[in-house]
Parts: structure tokens; sequence; C-alpha cells
């Protein structure tokens, strides 16, 4: 860690399932925790059914929204039938980041091995805020928050991370 200075963020957690309530949510429940615990702010928390144009319409709430700066979804990233998160985080995304689901699944395979193959996690921007989508299991969002998202979204950490860039996500917007 440098010597800067802590800049809390304000998170929104989206957990997409058919089947769960906010009494069973391991899940969302661990991102909420392990956020909490590193002094971020929970904006918001909803739970939406594995619809993708529920899901694509709340991520861009959440991006029109100038009180949430990064919105971490849990469930759906799979390969069946109604795992649709990704794609409806691709149709809000303005830049994916690719190298998210790269180094999510490098850690997940030192824990689950091939079986990583089946997870499409994935992060983007849209509107100046991050958007990352994880695996709907608690072990999959303990990888994501503490091997990638803890580090990524703390201002402190170097030689670069997502909280320095933020006020920049948005200059395409001002050029003239």
């Amino acid at each position: 860690m440098s010597d800067r200075q802590f800049i809390p963020i304000r998170i929104a957690v989206l957990t997409v399932s058919d089947t769960r309530t906010l009494d069973d949510d391991k899940s969302g429940q661990t991102l909420v925790d392990r956020l909490t615990a590193d002094n971020h702010i929970l904006a918001d928390r909803k739970i939406l059914p594995d619809e993708r144009n529920q899901i694509a319409e709340q991520l861009r709430a959440w991006c029109a929204d100038p009180d949430i700066d990064a919105v971490i979804s849990t469930g759906g990233t799979g390969l069946t039938g109604r795992d649709i998160t990704v794609e409806a985080h691709r149709d809000v995304y303005e830049k994916e980041i690719d190298a998210f689901s790269t180094y999510f699944t490098m850690i997940s395979a030192e824990k689950i091995g091939t079986s990583a193959i089946q997870s499409r996690a994935c992060g983007g921007v849209a509107q100046g805020t991050y958007l990352f989508a994880l695996p709907g299991s608690p072990g999959a969002c303990k990888d994501g928050w503490d091997g990638i998202l803890r580090a990524q979204l703390d201002y402190r950490h170097m030689p670069c991370n997502f909280v320095e860039i933020m006020p920049r996500l948005t200059e395409h917007q001002r050029r003239k």
C-alpha cells in the first residue's frame, strides 16, 4: 500500500436468481460483508430473476445514479439456458474489462481446477460506473472480491487501480 488516503466507493450489489430472497442470499451477503468490512459503502442491494431485460434495466438505472460508483452482480454467469447475466451486462457496457474475466478464471482455477472454464465472470464500464458479474456461489464471490476487487477498488493500491481513473471514465462525453 502507498501513503495515499483510502477513498470509500459506493457499491450496489445485485443477486440474479429465480429462487433467492434476502434471507437466504449467501452470495450477495458475502459481497455486502466484504465490501463493508473494507470500509466501502453499500449503495443499494436487489435480487432480480434471471431475466435479461430486467437485469440490464437495473444496471442502467444504477449507472445513471450519481450515488453509485460500482455494481457487483452475483449469479447467472454459467452455461445453462437461464444464465443470461453476462449478456445483460454486455447490453449495458460501453467498454469491457477483458482481463477481469481472465484473471478471475486464473484465481478460480487454483481452487476448482478445470471447472473454472464454466464461469463467464466479466467486467465493464458504462456511464462512468464499474460493472462486475461474478458467479453465484459464496466461494466465487470471495474469490472475486478478495482476489481482484479489494485491491482494484482501493485507491491506495499501486501501481494502479480503478478508483484513480474514475474521474476520467466519462471524459469522452466532455470532448467537443
